[in-house]
This record gives C-alpha cells, sequence and structure tokens, in this order.
C-alpha cells in the first residue's frame, strides 16, 4: 500500500513550504536559534534550523508518570507501547509498512512529566510523516493488540537495568505518589489496563493546553499551521503538585554487587535560578568522569573514591529538576561491602553544605559546555525543545541560558548545597542490601 499523505491537501502545503527552512542552515555546532509561539488553543509551538536536510517534528504532551493514578499506574508505558499500535483512523500495519517505504523513523518516548512522539524524515516525506504523527497521537488501544503486547511489556520491565531500578525507587521514596510513580508499568498491572481507561486517560492529558509541537527542519509557519491542524481536545493545563518526603525503597536480590540512589530535596524548574544553582552544584560535586579513564572529581565524587580504593566502582552526582519539585543527590553502584562506606562519605560531603570557588566555577564551565551541545545537535535541540515548551510555555535560546548560568552566583549554589544537605534523606538500592545503610542512619 502506498502512502496515502498526499490526499491531504494541507500537509501538501507544510511540505512544499518546508524547503525553506534549510534554504541557510546554520553552521555546524552553532547553537539553534529559536522561535516559539502560543496558539488560541494554549498549545505551544517551537521550532529551529537544522544542520541537515532532515526534519524532525515532536508532539509533547504533559502525560507522563505523575499523572497517573493507583487504577491506570503504568499508562504512560502503555502510551510509548502503543505507538506501534493500530490508531483510530490507520492500522497497525499501513503504519508501518507506509511508513518504512517512505523512510520515516516513529518514535515514542516518556518520562515522569512529559509523553513525546516524534517522526524523522528527509524533506521530500516530511508530508507523510506529519500525516501519520498526526494519526499516531490518536491511539485506538484494541483490546486484542494489548493483549498481544503481554510478553513484549514483560520483557521490556524485565530488562530494566539495576542503577535505573534504583533511580525508580529514590522517586518512590522521594515523593510516594506523583513524581513517585515509576515510569514503567508495574507488574501487578501488566495485561489489566482496559482499553477504556487508557482512552480515558489519554482523553484527560493529551489535550491542547497540556501540548507542544516542536520542530527542527522545519518552516515555524509550516509547523503552526501543522498544530492548528491537530484533533486536540480544549482541555485546560490543570496538574497535579508533588510534595518531597524522604524515606527508604529496597530490593534485595543475589549477588555481591549494589546499586544505591541517595538524594535529598532539590528545586523545580518554576524557579529557574534556583535549578540552575542546582544544575551548577551537580557538576561541581561530582558529575562523573571527566576523561574516559580518569577519577571522579568533586567532593562527592572523591569520597566515593577514598572508600572504594582500587575496586571498581560507578558514580555520578544525580539532579533531576521536574516543574514544581526536584531531588539531588547521587548514584553508586559498587562492591556490596564498601559501598554502604562510600555512600556514608558522599553524603557526608553532601551534608556539608559548602562548596569551594572552584568547584563552582568548574561546574558552570561543564553546564556551559552541556547546554551547548545539547542545541548545537538537532536531536538533542528537539528533544529540549519539546520539554521546555510543555512545561513552561517558552524555550529559551542558548545563549539566554547561558547568561543565566553566569548570573547564578557562588551564594545561590552553596544555598542549594545547604537545601539539599539539611533535607530528609531518600534511599532506593537495589541488590545485596547487606551493607546499605537506611536514610535514617545517614547523617
Amino acid at each position: 500500500m502506498a502512502c496515502n499523505a498526499n490526499k491531504v491537501p494541507f500537509l501538501r502545503v507544510i511540505a512544499r513550504r518546508g524547503f525553506a527552512a534549510v534554504s541557510n542552515p546554520r553552521p555546524l555546532g552553532q547553537p539553534a536559534q529559536v522561535q516559539t509561539k502560543v496558539l488560541e488553543n494554549k498549545a505551544v509551538v517551537a521550532s529551529a534550523e537544522s544542520q541537515l536536510p532532515v526534519c524532525r517534528v515532536s508532539i509533547v504532551f504533559r502525560a507522563g508518570a505523575r499523572f497517573e493514578n493507583y487504577e491506570n499506574l503504568g499508562a504512560s508505558h502503555m502510551l510509548r507501547i502503543a505507538g506501534s499500535l493500530t490508531t483510530q483512523n490507520a492500522t497497525a500495519f499501513a503504519l508501518t509498512r507506509n511508513l518504512q517505504q517512505k523512510g520515516v523513523g516513529l518514535s515514542v518516548t516518556s518520562d515522569r512529566e512529559v509523553v513525546s512522539y516524534t517522526v524523522e524524515s528527509t524533506l521530500e516525506s516530511v508530508e507523510c510523516a506529519l500525516h501519520y504523527l498526526q494519526e499516531v497521537i490518536q491511539p485506538a488501544f484494541k483490546p486484542w493488540e494489548l493483549s498481544d503486547a503481554v510478553p513484549w511489556v514483560k520483557t521490556q520491565v524485565a530488562a530494566v537495568p539495576p542503577q535505573v531500578r534504583a533511580i525508580e525507587l529514590l522517586h518512590k521514596a522521594a515523593f510516594r505518589r506523583g513524581l513517585g510513580n515509576s515510569v514503567y508499568i508495574p507488574k501487578f498491572h501488566i495485561g489489566s489496563l482496559s482499553t477504556e481507561s487508557l482512552l480515558h486517560y489519554v482523553a484527560n492529558n493529551c489535550t491542547a493546553g497540556r501540548c507542544a509541537v516542536v520542530g527542527v527542519g522545519i518552516e515555524h509557519d509550516a509547523l503552526v499551521g501543522f498544530a492548528r491542524s491537530l484533533p486536540l481536545n480544549s482541555g485546560g493545563d490543570t496538574s497535579d503538585t508533588s510534595t518531597y518526603h524522604g524515606g527508604d525503597a529496597r530490593k534485595d536480590t543475589p549477588g555481591n554487587y549494589t546499586h544505591i540512589a541517595v538524594a535529598g530535596q532539590g528545586a523545580g524548574l518554576s524557579n529557574q535560578t534556583e535549578a540552575l544553582a542546582f544544575a551548577i552544584l551537580q557538576y561541581a560535586m561530582g558529575a562523573g568522569n571527566a576523561t574516559k579513564r580518569g577519577n571522579v572529581n568533586g567532593p562527592m565524587g572523591q569520597a566515593v573514591h577514598a572508600a572504594m580504593g582500587d575496586d571498581r566502582f560507578a558514580f555520578a552526582a544525580l539532579n533531576a529538576s521536574y516543574f514544581d519539585a526536584g531531588i539531588f543527590g547521587f548514584v553508586l553502584s559498587g562492591d556490596a561491602q564498601k559501598v554502604g562506606n562510600a555512600a556514608a562519605g558522599a553524603v557526608k560531603a553532601l551534608k556539608s553544605g559548602s562548596v569551594s570557588d572552584k568547584d563552582i566555577n568548574r561546574g558552570k564551565a561543564l553546564l556551559k559546555s552541556a547546554v551547548l551541545e545539547a542545541y548545537g545537535i538537532d536531536s538533542h535541540v528537539l528533544t529540549e525543545m519539546g520539554v521546555q515548551a510543555c512545561l513552561t510555555k517558552q524555550v529559551q535560546s542558548a545563549e539566554a541560558l547561558v547568561s543565566a548560568i553566569d548570573g547564578v552566583s557562588a551564594q545561590d549554589v552553596q544555598n542549594a548545597a545547604k537545601k539539599a544537605g539539611s533535607s530528609n534523606l531518600s534511599v532506593g538500592a537495589v541488590g545485596n542490601l547487606s551493607h546499605v545503610p537506611y536514610a535514617s542512619e545517614l547523617v
């Protein structure tokens, strides 16, 4: 079956106009310049020029795991699964065959706050890509397809790395509900979510007020026209708030290896200065190896290295900022006999509430490098644009973010360190937990 997207006149107009987007592509490595517009239905549209003759378009909804309740836990995971299943107007076979025939890539990703539907195509195939992108945001959730997907879902859940499981448990301990919901469906809900409950979840969360349409390599006016043509309900942008609590969530497994995630209270994106201060603090305290075989840096990283000695281990500072809340701490994997002392040393560095000016300056430099790198790669800038547009209704340029980072004072970073260190700690751990301390023991 040939792609029938050319039967949609409006999309043909978009495809023709989209060629103008690469008439003057930005030089390689130069940060993307972003245009943003809020539509009458409260949906946000953002676009940027591309370095390559490839179009990337995402439709992003505030429909992540935090918006699930106990009855529909795992609904956002099923939205990822449904990205390749039958929609309201197209069968799974037609979706797969037509996209493959045109060489269009389709992916669905989600986290705790957003669900993103993304297509990647050449300019010649952009009308087919946009046609089926519009289709996949209208999943049908056919009962027989949900049943057939059960083995696939079980495999995905079973294949979650232990470090990720530790971070999932950390969120559960920190927030309990809302942001504490896992991005993976719980085992007791696999195969039990009905078509009606999933359609209800989509109707409540995939609305115009909770939507952003972002693109790289497509003309801004064409993207605005495409966004206006989307069949979106006129729901508002209501959201639930999550409160940080702290506590423990642990899962014992056999072996001699331990994965532990420890964090205190962080900052939400709604307070940009504080969120940037925590982002700087992440790199200042030890965000991982600066070189392939180098030692971890920063106070927390050095404390872990001193405790683990020559044993192999993995460590990185952890900073997760959501719209209204956040967590800050670290993730550590290592020998079960030593990981407890290493975690205690890292917590001691965290609770000191003090960061040297040298570490702060290094953290600023590394963060600015990360921002410029993200805005210099098309796939990365698309992700950044989608999250910012969906959560804050605006997208900042790389220059604005770098300027904002420079504007964060050393005192702001010190205050962030004190906030994380003085709050109740949360601990998520997986593996041999014989030497893993509880949150109340980490003082």
